[in-house]
C-alpha cells in the first residue's frame, strides 16, 4: 500500500514552490535547449540545489524537482545512454533532498512547519518534444504508447525515493489515464498528484472538459491530489470550483505569474507582482485549494508573499 505524504499536514494548507526554469535563467543559465532546465542537471547541478534551498527558506513545503523535461529519448539526443539518463533523473531528486535536509538540519526552521516534501516532476509527453505541444495535447499517441513513454522515467525517478510524483502540466485526459494506470499496474507503492494545463475556465489544453478528466481519476487512490498548473491566474477560481464539485481528493493549484507566453517565439510578455499573486491566491484558497504555489515566471519572492499570509 502507498502512503499519502500529505497526511502529515492534516488540514493545514501546503505551500508549493515556484518556477525552476525561469529562476535558473535569472541566475544566469541559458535554457535555450530542448532539455530546458534538465540541461542544468548536467552543467550546473549545484545551482539547482540552491534554488530548491531558497524556496524552502521562502516558505515552500514542497520542492518540485528539475526533471520536468527529462526523458530517456531527450537525453539520448545529447548522446547519453540509458544508465547516464537514469542517473541524471535521480540526481534531480537527490539535489532537492539535499536542499531539504540542509534546510531542516537547522532547528530554527522547524517553527510552524512540517518537514518539507520532495516531489519528482513528471512532465507530459509534449515537454520532451519541446515544440509547445504540452499546451495543445495534440500528440497523436495512444494511451498504451503514453504508458510506455512514462513507465521507465517514473521508475528512474522512484528509484531515488522522492516522497511523491508531481505529474504536471498534463494537457489531455488520455495522458492522465496513462500515468494513473502505470502507477496502478507497476508502482503500487507510489503516490502522485496530477495537475492539468487548461486553456480556459472549463477545459484542458486539448479541449477536454476538466470535469470529465478528473472524474476518470477518482478510481485511482494513488492520485492523492488533483489540480491545475501552468495556466493563467484568471482561470483558476472557476477551475477549482469545478474540481471541488467533482472530487474529494486534495486540490492544488500553481498557476503562472500572470505573464503571457508566446509558444512560437518562446518569449513572455506582461508583468507580475508577488503581492498581487499572493492576493489572488486568497481566492484560490477560498475556492478549495489546499496546496498552492507558482509555476512559470514565479520566484521565491512570490512564494514568500504567499506563505506569509497562508500560514499567518
Amino acid at each position: 500500500m502507498f502512503a499519502n505524504p500529505f497526511a502529515r499536514f492534516q488540514d493545514a494548507p501546503v505551500v508549493l514552490d515556484g518556477a525552476m526554469a525561469s529562476e535558473l535563467e535569472r541566475r544566469g543559465c541559458d535554457l535555450n535547449d530542448a532539455l530546458w532546465s534538465a540541461r542544468v542537471l548536467i552543467e550546473q547541478p549545484e545551482l539547482i540545489r540552491q534554488v530548491h534551498f531558497d524556496y524552502f527558506v521562502a516558505g515552500a513545503d514542497v520542492a518540485t524537482t528539475a526533471s520536468y523535461q527529462a526523458s530517456f529519448s531527450g537525453f539520448a539526443k545529447r548522446g547519453l545512454d540509458e544508465a547516464a539518463a537514469a542517473e541524471l533523473m535521480q540526481r534531480s531528486v537527490q539535489l532537492a533532498q539535499q536542499a531539504r535536509d540542509e534546510f531542516w538540519a537547522d532547528a530554527a526552521n522547524h517553527a510552524g512547519r512540517q518537514q518539507p516534501l520532495v516531489a519528482a516532476s513528471v512532465g507530459p509527453y509534449g515537454a520532451m518534444l519541446a515544440d509547445g505541444s504540452e499546451y495543445r495535447g495534440d500528440y497523436g499517441r495512444s494511451e498504451t504508447e503514453l504508458m510506455d513513454f512514462h513507465r521507465p522515467r517514473i521508475a528512474a525517478l522512484l528509484a531515488a525515493a522522492p516522497d511523491l510524483l508531481a505529474c504536471e502540466t498534463i494537457p489531455c485526459a488520455v495522458e492522465a489515464r496513462a500515468i494513473a494506470r502505470v502507477l496502478q499496474q507497476d508502482f503500487p507503492q507510489a503516490a502522485a498528484w496530477i495537475s492539468f494545463s487548461c486553456r480556459d475556465e472549463a477545459n484542458l489544453s486539448d479541449g477536454t472538459p476538466l470535469l470529465a478528466a478528473v472524474a476518470e481519476l477518482e478510481a485511482y487512490p494513488q492520485i492523492v491530489a488533483v489540480g491545475v498548473n501552468c495556466t493563467a491566474p484568471r482561470h483558476i477560481v472557476p477551475l477549482l470550483q469545478t474540481l471541488a464539485a467533482q472530487t474529494g481528493k486534495r486540490l492544488l493549484t500553481y498557476p503562472n505569474s500572470g505573464e503571457a507566453y508566446d509558444a512560437v517565439t518562446k518569449t513572455w510578455h506582461g508583468s507580475s507582482d508577488p503581492l498581487a499573486f499572493a492576493e489572488a491566491a486568497r481566492q484560490w484558497r477560498l475556492a478549495g485549494a489546499s496546496c498552492i504555489g507558482g509555476c512559470c515566471r514565479t520566484s521565491p519572492d512570490d512564494i514568500r508573499a504567499l506563505a506569509g499570509w497562508l500560514r499567518g
